[in-house]
């Protein structure tokens, strides 16, 4: 594992008492990254690039009966990695920021409660005292903008902590969220902090079966773990099903932006005109309910960029690949 040193403890700040509403300041295209809550509440990335971790507490939703959830719902702006945690580990619940270092160049968060380090794709602490705990991953997806609101009308935002009348440099929200450095590291075919920030060691990708930057969705259970890249998913017209560490699944990706994971029932899936048929009925990709009230269970999954997936996972770890 390469670590550097980049920056000072939380020069990149979290947000640790989120605020929401149902205004949004992005476009509608602009990704979010969706926890069902009540209500459900979408992260936009473009906020996220500039904090990288969200401390929050998500309220218990109707269907799961659950008691409040302390989540971190973290993004690493090189390795495009998603992942929403819960924060308690051995019955204690901590609290992450940023460690100002990179592990293989991603995200290493630290616990303000033990000072541990956690490689942020892992979701494992990499020092400290709670050296090889892992954090359980909660379900979540990735919508736009757009799509959130069509599915979730219900739903809140997570509010800019900057720009706005009480900026200290004056900026409107976007100006202070600017995405225009990130979109240019998303276009450029290299990769790493070297490609993001024009410093550290430079990369090498040498593989030709699938590209460094490809997105993938990731999926850990049990000992098992395995990635499923878009492209790959897509060339089976929208619908892969599996078996990773006994679990069967269903992954399914269609044109725009949803990418899913659900455990499979058993039923045959097919996607149609961006609409997933199985067992004789229709299942919305953004919920995985049914039109007759059913519903799938959402597979715990991380979506990120294959070079960062393999750092953790290897190369022999990619679904079609092998």
């Amino acid at each position: 594992m390469d670590m550097q040193d980049v920056l000072p403890r939380d020069a990149i700040p979290g947000i640790d008492n989120p605020a929401f509403d149902t205004s949004y300041f992005g476009d509608p295209d602009d990704e979010v990254i969706v926890v069902e809550a009540d209500p459900p509440r979408a992260y936009p990335v473009r906020v996220l690039s500039y904090h990288e971790i969200v401390n929050d507490v998500l309220e218990a939703t109707e269907s799961s009966g659950d008691d409040e959830r302390p989540v971190a719902v973290t993004w690493c702006p090189i390795c495009a990695s998603a992942v929403v945690y819960d924060r308690t580990v051995d019955g204690q619940t901590l609290t992450f920021g940023t460690s100002g270092k990179l592990a293989d160049d991603a995200l290493v968060m630290y616990d303000r409660e033990t000072e541990s380090e956690w490689k942020q794709p892992l979701g494992r602490a990499i020092s400290g005292p709670l050296d090889g705990w892992e954090l359980s991953v909660v379900p979540s997806s990735i919508l736009t903008w757009a799509q959130f609101l069509t599915t979730y009308p219900d739903g809140v935002v997570l509010q800019p902590v900057h720009g706005g009348p009480d900026d200290a440099r004056g900026n409107s929200p976007r100006e202070a969220y600017d995405m225009t450095p990130y979109d240019r590291y998303v276009a450029d075919p290299e990769f790493g902090l070297r490609a993001m920030r024009g410093e550290g060691p430079q990369r090498t990708w040498d593989r030709t079966d699938i590209d460094a930057k490809t997105t993938v969705i990731g999926v850990v259970h049990e000992d098992d773990a395995v990635a499923y890249p878009v492209p790959q998913i897509r060339a089976a017209e929208g619908v892969i099903t599996d078996i990773v560490g006994g679990l069967e699944i269903v992954v399914v990706a269609s044109s725009d932006t949803a990418m899913r994971a659900f455990e499979n029932p058993g039923y045959e899936f097919e996607l149609r005109d961006e609409t997933l048929y199985g067992d004789g009925v229709t299942w919305d990709l953004s919920t995985g309910q049914s039109n007759d009230g059913r519903h799938l269970s959402r597979v715990p999954s991380r979506r990120l960029y294959a070079f960062a997936w393999q750092d953790d996972h290897g190369t022999e770890s990619f679904y079609s690949l092998n």
